[in-house]
């Protein structure tokens, strides 16, 4: 037997009914499920990350789990319920999409559609500018989630003001600006202000942002690459001395270093592209 999707909100409502549900998912609110659903979006992507098909299906359905959650809570209180949720993105993405579909019915196709991929995010942007000022947020920033990573936001937040011309022209002048960061963290070290190094430490990341930006490189991506990289690289050190008798915590820092040298050697670095900025 197959089950449908109805079935997963007749499995949520169960959970949630008062009367012999469970008592955990009785208890959760808005609020409390933001950890789990970061949580989930976060496994996902991992699994997509180790092309692992298998467990990108189980992700995807723990993410979805979330969203029929969210939704049972939206429709107990009389707000919204899954159908008015999946109305809302259908409306969403046909009227985004105006190179794809004509009017509002799913299946006309526009008289001329457009195929350059420039003028679709141009007027992606444009759509997305007036479904702001329709919420009366008409700040270019108002709508980037203080809740993103950091990485993410910063990057979120240098993509939006682009768009007005508020942006180095060439990675070159942005390389110059790391530069430029790194010498006044520099001083704040050499001064001494633990309040000053925090802040110029975080312009320096905030620039690095700028020119991974500017590269057409995802910040978030690169950096969780970048980490994956390194913990295969240490995980081999660590496999590699205990092959020999030793504990990496024994070595010395110049033991160590010849260790890293070696696994760098021995791990070559993936092959797949990095994703680019959207």
């Amino acid at each position: 037997m197959q089950y449908s999707l109805d079935d997963l909100q007749r499995v949520m409502e169960r959970l949630r009914d008062p009367d012999g549900g469970c008592p955990w998912d009785q208890k959760q609110s808005f609020r409390s499920i933001i950890t789990y659903t970061l949580e989930e979006c976060y496994e996902l992507a991992e699994a997509i990350e180790l092309e692992d098909l298998g467990q990108i299906e189980e992700e995807l359905g723990d993410v979805l789990f979330q969203v029929v959650f969210l939704s049972q809570l939206g429709k107990e209180l009389g707000a919204f319920d899954l159908d008015a949720v999946a109305d809302g993105l259908v409306h969403k993405l046909v009227r985004r999409h105006p190179h794809v579909f004509a009017g509002n019915n799913l299946e006309d196709r526009p008289e001329n559609p457009t195929d350059s991929i420039a003028d679709i995010k141009e007027t992606w942007e444009q759509l997305k500018q007036e479904e702001r000022e329709a919420k009366k947020a008409p700040g270019l920033l108002d709508d980037v989630p203080f809740a993103l990573p950091a990485l993410s936001r910063a990057q979120k937040l240098q993509k939006r003001v682009a768009r007005i011309g508020f942006d180095w022209e060439e990675h070159e002048a942005v390389m110059e600006n790391i530069e430029g960061e790194l010498e006044e963290l520099k001083q704040a070290i050499r001064k001494g202000h633990s309040r000053e190094v925090a802040d110029e430490a975080g312009d320096l990341l905030f620039s690095v942002v700028n020119l991974v930006r500017h590269l057409g490189l995802d910040a978030e991506t690169t950096l969780r690459q970048s980490n994956q990289k390194f913990e295969q690289r240490f995980r081999h050190m660590e496999r590699r001395a205990k092959s020999s008798g030793s504990a990496l915590e024994d070595e010395s820092k110049h033991e160590l270093e010849l260790r890293w040298q070696a696994a760098k050697t021995a791990l070559s670095p993936s092959k797949r592209d990095l994703p680019i900025e959207e």
